[in-house]
């Protein structure tokens, strides 16, 4: 039975949710934290050392300005609120991508956040903030030739996760089965999990239901 250290996530259906129930798209995003903050609260007594959720990609930039307004202010919102919370229950804060590509005044409240957090030892919540797999491949690559020879380890140890365990799971919830350019390196021999679940209504007990069939399934690694 494997026991998944590292968890990662696509919060997928946001607007999906907002539009059954004849709501603003800014309401889905709403509850969609609502869903990230049981869900954290929930994944240290889980046994995760990691969880990364895929927040904000560079693709979407490409988004109406309002909904990415909308979008930076729950961010703020989420870190102003739950910041103690994550300081008193051990949790580290970790962002990757360029979080510094984002407004001013968001980049000063992260790395406030991640200082605060910085010396925790139990989980690591890892939030992607204007992040791209493909961006993120060819960062650590430049960054390996810089330092020499270019091998699939040097690369791997310059990849905005080089510090967290190796990626077991990767989960995407609404029905959607594409990776959408999120953690494409660490993913090559991650298990998937795909529901049709959208995001905001995604429970610590659908991940529960997930981390129970990663534990039945045998990973090989490419061998017999």
């Amino acid at each position: 039975m494997s026991r998944a250290r590292h968890v990662a996530i696509i919060m997928d259906g946001n607007g999906r949710w907002a539009k059954k129930r004849h709501l603003p798209r800014v309401v889905g995003h709403q509850r969609g934290v609502e869903a990230v903050r049981k869900l954290v609260r929930a994944a240290g007594a889980m046994g995760l050392e990691a969880l990364t959720l895929y927040a904000f990609s560079t693709e979407n930039w490409r988004r109406p300005e309002d909904e990415i307004s909308a979008l930076m202010g729950l961010l703020k919102r989420f870190i102003l609120s739950d910041l103690e919370e994550f300081a008193a229950d051990n949790v580290r804060l970790k962002i990757i991508g360029d979080y510094k590509a984002l407004p001013a005044d968001v980049v000063e409240l992260i790395e406030g956040a991640i200082a605060r957090t910085a010396a925790n030892t139990g989980s690591t919540l890892a939030v992607a903030l204007n992040y791209g797999a493909q961006d993120e491949i060819a960062r650590a690559a430049r960054a390996a030739a810089a330092k020499g020879e270019i091998t699939p380890e040097t690369i791997a140890a310059e990849l905005d996760t080089a510090d967290l365990p190796p990626l077991d799971l990767l989960i995407r919830t609404s029905g959607e089965i594409r990776l959408s350019n999120f953690l494409l390196w660490q993913a090559a021999y991650a298990e998937m999990w795909f529901t049709d679940v959208l995001w905001p209504d995604f429970t610590p007990a659908h991940l529960e239901e997930a981390l129970a069939a990663f534990a039945d399934r045998e990973r090989r690694y490419g061998g017999r």
